[in-house]
């Protein structure tokens, strides 16, 4: 197969250089073993660009950013960079990219794996089987509102200002995205907002509902409330399918959906741009959830999975590999079964091991299931 699907990874801080290099593993067995070769660049994001050329994403990075079929990254952050100002932090780099390439959908899975259903912080009835979708939108809300910043009043004290907007648009193009992936799965909505006391919620729900009149044939939506949302996810969380919101729930909800599972290593997400209509390509960008983890950087004990499922969603969302990306998933299902554990999802009776041995093992499953 020729070479002619073009990456940029992006490993970053922290654990990134880490569970990337296993995705790396993995991406020379599928050229040796699938035929299935990348062009693959390698770039410096956050910390990492800020310790080399002063700031969290060069606009070289971010040009290549633009011209690759999709973008794998790892981490950023750490406590080296907390005293910075805030433009300069780490994380401005992958608000950056997130923003540039027009990023608006993200995808974030919660998906309990048979092995790990014990993991969870939650009883196994409640999670077991578990298999929803958080659509988060990514490039509005109060992450990116103007006016925002802080300002010194006459009397001395400060006032701190961040900003929520949204616009019919950015609505529209995030619930069609939910209606899609729900169509594709279990049939069920459920836009989650708060209409009760912010005006962008009373937006959100109105656009929302117009829109499933018009292009929600065969969806079952649902509205509520974020907090009310927060508290379903730890009492009933398989009443869910696909739950789209705004950024700031979308952050929040996702990383309450994460401890379902078990662990922040084991959740992937996509953030993906519209498809151009002409080439049909669509701007995409593939991240774990989980943070740099400074506290166990460079000691060999991260867990990759969550970095191997993205990589999994990239094959999938960007080159439409879903043979390649269920085989990758199924490999992980199976290490799991057979009991080898990283430190974060480990329980006794099972074996821990460390990144390296994680890795390994997957290695030969992934041979055992190509033979």
């Amino acid at each position: 197969m020729a070479s002619n699907k073009k990456l940029l990874v992006l490993p970053g801080d922290g654990i990134g250089p880490e569970v990337m290099r296993q995705v790396r593993r993995v991406v020379d067995w599928m050229d040796k073993r699938r035929h299935v070769s990348f062009d693959i660049q390698e770039g410096l994001v956050g910390g990492a660009a800020l310790d080399a050329h002063g700031t969290p994403l060069t606009d070289e990075t971010m040009t290549d950013a633009l011209a690759v079929d999709a973008v794998l990254f790892g981490s950023v952050g750490g406590p080296k960079w907390d005293d910075l100002p805030f433009e300069k932090k780490p994380e401005r780099g992958l608000l950056r990219l997130r923003k540039e390439m027009d990023l608006f959908a993200n995808l974030r899975p919660a998906i309990v794996f048979p092995a790990l259903a014990d993991a969870s912080s939650l009883k196994r009835e409640l999670v077991e089987g578990l298999d929803i979708l958080i659509l988060r939108e990514l490039t509005g809300g109060v992450y990116f509102g103007e006016p925002r910043g802080i300002e010194t009043l006459p009397d001395g004290t400060k006032k701190a200002v961040d900003t929520q907007v949204y616009t019919t648009p950015e609505i529209e193009r995030v619930a069609r995205v939910g209606f899609d992936l729900a169509r594709k799965r279990g049939g069920k909505v459920h836009s989650v907002e708060k209409a009760n006391v912010m005006h962008t919620g009373v937006l959100w729900r109105e656009t929302v509902t117009k829109l499933h009149e018009t292009e929600g044939k065969g969806i079952e939506l649902h509205h509520m409330y974020a907090d009310n949302c927060a508290m379903q996810l730890v009492r009933n969380p398989k009443q869910f399918d696909v739950i789209v919101t705004d950024n700031l729930f979308g952050d929040i909800l996702s990383d309450c959906a994460a401890m379902l599972t078990g662990s922040l290593g084991m959740l992937p997400s996509a953030s993906l741009g519209l498809e151009d209509p002409t080439t049909g390509r669509r701007m995409a960008l593939y991240e774990p959830v989980h943070g740099s983890a400074p506290d166990i950087a460079g000691q060999d004990m991260a867990n990759p999975l969550a970095e191997l499922l993205s990589f999994a969603m990239l094959l999938r969302y960007s080159f439409d590999m879903g043979e390649d990306a269920d085989m990758i998933e199924k490999a992980i299902n199976n290490v799991l079964d057979a009991g080898f554990r990283t430190a974060d999802i480990y329980v006794p009776g099972t074996a821990k091991v460390s990144t390296t041995v994680m890795g390994d093992t997957l290695l030969r499953e992934l041979d055992k299931l190509s033979a």
